[in-house]
């Protein structure tokens, strides 16, 4: 069987919505419609995505079968020095930024995170995973160098700003 995702579910992907636990959005990256069931399940076995999940995601809505195969689309190419794309969401002031806790600059960097490594496309799935598996602010430090290398140093500055400490 083939899925696709559906307009709804893309909304609750962007709004990051709770119906989507990290494991099945992990998942609902890879429902193009073109890939099947068990490539599907055979590429996220290591994410521990069952067939429950994707069961889920149907009866949520997020996804639905498709008779066939959509049709390729030309995808953007990823973008070049001149091209960077920069994420710039607003931060405390210096005072403040000093006064954060670990806790407080992990939820400030992790949406910019999300943003620059969903920016990347398909080439930026794994790192985004990466970035999704990071649970504290150390551990999304730990990821932080490979962002920095996918998307370059001026995309990569608010969330140099959001990390530090």
């Amino acid at each position: 069987m083939i899925y696709a995702k559906t307009e709804v579910g893309q909304q609750l992907f962007k709004q990051r919505d709770p119906i989507l636990s990290p494991r099945q959005r992990s998942a609902f990256i890879l429902f193009d419609g073109r890939r099947n069931l068990e490539e599907v399940l055979r590429s996220t076995a290591a994410l521990g995505i069952t067939l429950s999940d994707v069961q889920h995601l149907v009866a949520s809505g997020v996804l639905a079968p498709v008779s066939a195969p959509v049709p390729e689309t030309r995808l953007e190419p990823a973008p070049t020095e001149a091209q960077e794309v920069v994420i710039d969401l607003p931060l405390p002031g210096l005072d403040e930024a000093q006064a954060r806790s670990p806790r407080q600059r992990y939820t400030d960097a992790y949406p910019i995170a999300v943003a620059l490594t969903a920016s990347l496309g398909l080439r930026g799935f794994r790192l985004n995973l990466a970035v999704e598996g990071a649970g504290n602010l150390e551990e999304l430090r730990a990821v932080a160098p490979r962002i920095r290398e996918a998307v370059g140093p001026a995309a990569f500055a608010p969330l140099e700003r959001a990390l530090q400490g």
